[in-house]
């Protein structure tokens, strides 16, 4: 079987507007795709896949609301026949490893050619991946993998909580948030919360 010709039908979804409309009226200037729906957040990108029953969802990571990885994840776990392509700046391979976690499909970077983001696009409906490559390398190097209570305990340090603040915030004992900081910190390869806090969110792991 050769590759579908017909239009790749796309839903959009980006937070900020200028770039939203802007990515809407290239990508509407390209042969063979069609953008169905522009939205705003992973809530509203959702409803949009159950109306529309888009080929892709073309998504940023930060949203208000849900991110593009929560709504990946949420696509995964409704086994929904919608597939992700992430398209964002930052270049972190912590995003990059948990997205292709959550099944994600494409991941380009928003300086790449427009013609590079269609061609993702069609590769991805036609059912193979696309990943940027030099964020494929750095991912690939990227050893630190945090649990899902490390990534709490850091997010909560982000926000300023003192070490008993954590632990009413999260249900947890002091000392044991104090076990998730000292692991976190030798993960980390850094001698405080607040550089471990401050490493794991510029690797994205956050």
């Amino acid at each position: 079987m050769g590759p579908d010709n017909s239009p790749v039908r796309v839903v959009l979804a980006e937070d900020q507007a200028m770039i939203r409309d802007a990515f809407a009226q290239l990508l509407g200037l390209q042969p063979g795709i069609d953008v169905v729906a522009t939205v705003a957040d992973g809530h509203a990108a959702m409803a949009a896949i159950a109306h529309h029953e888009p080929d892709i969802v073309l998504t940023d990571i930060e949203m208000p609301g849900a991110t593009g990885l929560d709504l990946a994840e949420r696509i995964q776990q409704q086994e929904l026949d919608c597939r992700v392509v992430i398209v964002t700046t930052f270049q972190r391979p912590g995003y990059l490893r948990r997205a292709l976690a959550a099944g994600v499909a494409g991941y380009v970077l928003k300086a790449a050619p427009i013609e590079d983001l269609v061609q993702a696009l069609r590769t991805v409906r036609d059912g193979g991946r696309v990943i940027d490559p030099e964020l494929a390398v750095q991912a690939w190097e990227a050893t630190v993998e945090l649990t899902d209570r490390e990534r709490d305990v850091l997010r909560a340090v982000e926000r300023g909580l003192s070490g008993r603040e954590i632990a009413a915030d999260l249900h947890l004992a002091e000392g044991t948030v104090r076990n998730y900081l000292s692991e976190a910190c030798t993960k980390l390869a850094v001698s405080s919360r607040a550089q471990a806090a401050t490493k794991a969110r510029n690797l994205g792991l956050l």
